[in-house]
């Protein structure tokens, strides 16, 4: 059970990404209030400009098997009777109580609701209301002002609304303002509040008046021709999705998003249904795409991964792509490992940075790495397995399109972890055609760098935890092609989508319980997410007219509970 208060690291959560944070905002909203739908219907992209780097827009007041799937999933993720309420922080300003959302918001909330963000240099406050939200620690609202955004509500009686925003205005201390006709109230922070054009908005004021300034003939993201196209793509059981403008820099690396999305304009929608919640990311082509692509390239390197792994992430582009993974991957490691460690003992963050070094050597954006690494790097995949730390084999496992050059590149790559301070040996492995051994910095096990070829012929290029993970790769005893987790996962992503990422999250959980990280600061706030987690599955697939679509679909252990 989680508990119903949430200690100090617990606050590690919040660092769960800004994308899933926002999704889960607005499932919140969807999850709370009847299922009556009588507001206007009008949606606030419309009032929303179109150059805001992020946008999340959910329908509020859902109904039927929508709403009773939301409130499932998100019993299941947080095991509280009433999941959702406590998210009515949102709207608690500075001087407000606690809300009641039948007396104070119900009223007036139509059935849409918008957030965007000018810029997502505070972003990590607003993860913090979600943390409170979910996980049932008092906190107050989204701080507008610092954070440059707002809230875009609609509203089926504007009376109602501009009486609530009146409210909270005078609590806040809110003096009033105009701008461009329009009424409105500002406090000293910067944080405001107005109706515009029948939309309650409350955020920075500079937020607030863009928002006028689009409702009277400015640019509206509604109308921006990429958010058009992808929203026309996207599902229409939707409860919610976030948009990223590609032309914001920050945005389009921010966090998690760059493992979906990558430097690409990109909606991701939630959806939930009985036993799972699922992220669908779809993407314009153009630009470089995620770690986590739908190319088939990927889901072809994943399938020739050893049939008993539990984990297995399929790459389409090693050698361009890279940079941008690992990227991807030091957002990722940076939002589970963050806080204190104790010095000497094994940590989440040491690990993360030790596997993470020989890779940013390989994808290191130079002349020679590119010569050296880059020249020769096809698809790839990461496999992992055993449930133990004396039973585990991992690896980084990449198909080489030039032999001789990736033998060569064993014996480069010692060359640089010698200079970064570990140690690099040869070593003799069965199969193998060139190997050493190495010592990294955070690594329990010792590395081993090895290129060979396997039983089709394919020259490999083998980054393995363990001399058995470098065997395993090279000549596996069954491949996860014909294993049932990968048909499983299939199935469960739908669309005739082939996966590219696979995870039995009750094995990742015994082992990490097994060296003792789950009670480490870093880590121990999010083991109660990944222990009602059952799987994760992901994979893509072309939806045409450009668009990229790759599914993530998580596994709920214990929906409905």
């Amino acid at each position: 059970m989680i508990a119903p208060t949430v200690t100090h690291r617990r606050r590690r959560a919040r660092r769960a990404g800004l994308a899933a944070g926002l999704c889960a905002l607005a499932l919140g909203a969807g999850g709370c209030g009847s299922s009556h739908t009588n507001g206007t219907s009008a949606d606030p992209a419309s009032a929303v400009p179109a150059s805001a780097p992020l946008y999340a827009g959910a329908t509020v007041r859902p109904s039927g098997s929508e709403r009773s799937e939301a409130l499932a999933a998100g019993k299941a993720l947080t095991h509280q009777a009433d999941p959702y309420l406590r998210l009515l922080a949102a709207l608690r300003t500075p001087g407000s109580g606690k809300l009641d959302y039948a007396r104070d918001v119900a009223p007036w909330l139509g059935p849409k609701a918008g957030l965007f963000l000018t810029s997502l240099a505070a972003s990590r406050s607003l993860t913090s209301v979600l943390e409170a939200g979910l996980l049932g620690r008092e906190g107050a609202g989204i701080p507008f002002g610092p954070v440059q955004g707002a809230l875009v509500l609609d509203t089926r009686d504007p009376n109602a609304a501009r009486s609530f925003l009146t409210g909270q205005a005078r609590r806040a201390g809110a003096r009033p303002q105009t701008y461009r006709g329009v009424s409105y109230e500002v406090a000293s922070s910067g944080l405001a509040f107005g109706l515009v054009a029948r939309f309650a908005v409350i955020g920075s004021q500079a937020a607030l008046r863009s928002v006028i300034d689009t409702t009277q003939g400015g640019a509206a993201l509604s109308a921006a021709g990429a958010y058009g196209k992808l929203l026309a793509k996207a599902p229409a059981e939707a409860l919610a999705h976030v948009y990223v403008n590609p032309g914001a820099r920050e945005a389009a690396g921010a966090g998690v998003l760059a493992l979906l999305t990558g430097q690409r304009p990109a909606n991701v929608s939630l959806l939930t249904k009985a036993g799972s919640i699922s992220l669908d990311a779809d993407t314009l082509g153009g630009a470089p795409a995620g770690l986590l692509s739908a190319s088939p390239e990927a889901a072809r390197a994943l399938a020739a991964m050893p049939g008993d792994s539990w984990l297995g992430i399929g790459l389409a582009r090693a050698g361009s792509g890279l940079p941008g993974d690992i990227r991807g991957l030091e957002g990722l490691a940076s939002l589970m490992a963050s806080g204190p460690e104790a010095p000497g003992t094994l940590s989440l963050k040491s690990l993360l940075g030790g596997l993470l070094a020989p890779l940013k050597a390989l994808g290191a954006p130079t002349a020679r790495a590119r010569r050296d690494f880059g020249s020769w790097m096809g698809p790839a995949a990461v496999f992992a397995g055993g449930s133990s730390l004396l039973e585990l084999k991992a690896a980084v496992v990449i198909d080489s399109t030039n032999a001789q050059r990736s033998r060569a590149a064993v014996a480069e790559l010692g060359r640089v972890l010698r200079a970064q301070g570990g140690t690099a040996q040869p070593a003799s492995i069965p199969g193998a055609e060139a190997a050493l051994g190495a010592t990294v910095k955070g690594l329990p096990l010792r590395l081993y760098v090895a290129a060979g070829k396997d039983s089709r012929g394919q020259a490999k290029f083998i980054l393995g935890l363990g001399e058995q993970a470098v065997s395993a790769a090279l000549a596996p005893s069954s491949t996860l092609s014909a294993s049932a987790a990968l048909h499983a996962a299939g199935a469960g992503i739908g669309e005739g989508a082939q996966p590219s990422l696979m995870l039995d999250t009750p094995t990742l959980v015994s082992l990490l319980e097994g060296v003792g990280l789950t009670e480490s600061p870093s880590l121990s706030g999010l083991m109660p997410y990944l222990r009602t987690l059952s799987t994760i599955s992901g994979g893509g697939h072309e939806l045409g007219g450009e668009v990229e679509r790759f599914r993530l679909v998580v596994g709920l252990a214990q929906a409905g509970g």
